[in-house]
């Protein structure tokens, strides 16, 4: 699979609408590639849906997004036909470009092994570069993902995550103090059943010398 930095493959693919898409097309501006298994199947359909929802926010930002599967041209059209899809749909039933970006791979299912798309994105940028790359995406929340991303929000740092770490840690001796406290309880206990093991070994040694003791006639 294709890295950040890697130069993005040239493509030159049909859409759901008949038109050709060209990658030399698209130079000097970023566009999002995103890869997925196949047209109308459940999570295909929810991530497509997402997209078509957030688009707006996409154009505002100027940022052309682009659906990839080896599903053929008439089946994008279906597709996007029956969902309202308002982006191009790019087939590639040859697999050219699923290879290219390396999101072709072999999968496995119930132990049986095939080759299929591993559902991925990739911005491109102005210099028709990988900017960024998402592998092995969620398809209900990948578009607000990449959304935030092109927006600039800050994303949760590895610091931070060190930082809750260590601060779980410091609270364990807290723990600790409080389950010392508690052998005290437990020292009582073994002090009141050794007071009542010393009675009822005198009650019964007594009764063993009064035993001894001549009876009185």
């Amino acid at each position: 699979m294709l890295k950040i930095g890697d130069a993005a493959p040239a493509f030159e693919l049909a859409s759901d609408t008949g038109e050709t898409v060209r990658s030399s097309s698209l130079k000097g501006q970023r566009y999002l590639l995103y890869f997925y298994p196949k047209d109308d199947t459940p999570g295909c359909t929810r991530e497509a849906c997402a997209f078509r929802d957030n688009l707006p926010a996409f154009e505002k930002l100027t940022v052309p997004v682009f659906g990839v599967s080896a599903d053929e041209e008439k089946k994008h059209a279906k597709f996007a036909r029956k969902y309202a899809l308002n982006f191009p749909l790019l087939a590639d039933p040859e697999h050219k470009l699923l290879e290219a970006y390396g999101v072709w791979v072999e999968k496995s299912m119930y132990g049986r092994k095939y080759f299929g798309i591993q559902r991925s994105s990739f911005v491109i940028d102005a210099r028709g570069r990988i900017e960024q790359v998402w592998e092995k995406v969620s398809p209900d929340t990948h578009p607000t993902e990449v959304l935030a991303y092109l927006r600039g929000d800050a994303a949760p740092t590895k610091k931070a995550v060190v930082k809750k770490s260590s601060a779980a840690k410091k609270t364990i001796p807290k723990t600790a103090a409080v389950k010392k406290a508690a052998p005290k309880k437990v020292s009582v206990a073994k002090k009141v059943s050794a007071t009542k093991k010393t009675t009822k070994t005198a009650a019964k040694a007594a009764a063993r010398k009064a035993g001894s003791m001549p009876r009185k006639k």
